[in-house]
């Protein structure tokens, strides 16, 4: 496992990193999506500060509980992790108020749970995993999820949804505007933002060429 990478706490990510996808086959949140959120905090944190034990410890446990997107479940599912991740951090001996702040950061970062970011590490951390969801990997994240939901790419007959609902449970590029368009308005961070902007315009062209070639 790629411990390195979370320098100078790779002692921590070696105890964690097990947990992160336990039982996960999903490879939208596998270690690689762990390690490109990290990479976007670290970008964060060092414009922003905050404390970077607690945002390593969160952003390798925020995904820890697997729960697919057509799941009913899906919307507790930062609140499960956030549960997990208290108990792994309780059981190597975090005091109880890192723990909470590790918690509170999991259980915020998901945009399906509509949980304001108190503290500055949960604002990273959602900022850092909302990076993921756009840009040129935030479009191949949406159609590989689409293929494991057994979605179309686009509806032939109306693509750009001139005269129906934008359906992203039947179509990929659906997807993209009633979710991954929204996302740059929400950033907690001025650093984030910024990237979030640059990504937002990759974004944008790759579905303007996409919709050119069909």
């Amino acid at each position: 496992m790629s411990f390195a990478a979370f320098t100078p706490f790779e002692a921590l990510a070696e105890k964690l990193l097990p947990y992160a996808t336990e039982g996960s086959t999903d490879g939208s949140h596998d270690v690689s999506h762990l390690l490109r959120v990290w990479k976007n905090a670290s970008a964060i944190h060092a414009a922003e500060g905050g404390d970077k034990e607690i945002l390593v410890a969160s952003t390798i446990l925020h995904d820890c509980v697997a729960v697919e997107k057509n799941s009913p479940l899906r919307a507790q599912a930062s609140q499960l992790a956030a549960k997990k991740a208290s108990d792994l951090l309780t059981d190597i001996g975090w005091q109880t108020h890192k723990i909470a702040a590790a918690a509170h950061a999991i259980e915020a970062h998901s945009f399906s749970a509509n949980i304001p970011p108190r503290t500055l590490e949960a604002q990273i951390l959602q900022d850092a995993d909302r990076l993921d969801a756009i840009g040129m990997v935030g479009a191949a994240r949406c159609f590989y999820i689409a293929g494991r939901m057994g979605s179309g790419l686009y509806d032939r007959a109306d693509p750009t949804a001139i005269n129906r609902e934008f359906d992203d449970r039947n179509f990929a590029i659906d997807h993209f505007e009633t979710k991954l368009f929204k996302l740059t308005a929400g950033f907690n961070t001025a650093k984030g933002a910024q990237i979030a902007q640059v990504r937002q315009e990759r974004l944008r062209r790759f579905l303007d060429e996409f919709l050119d070639e069909i």
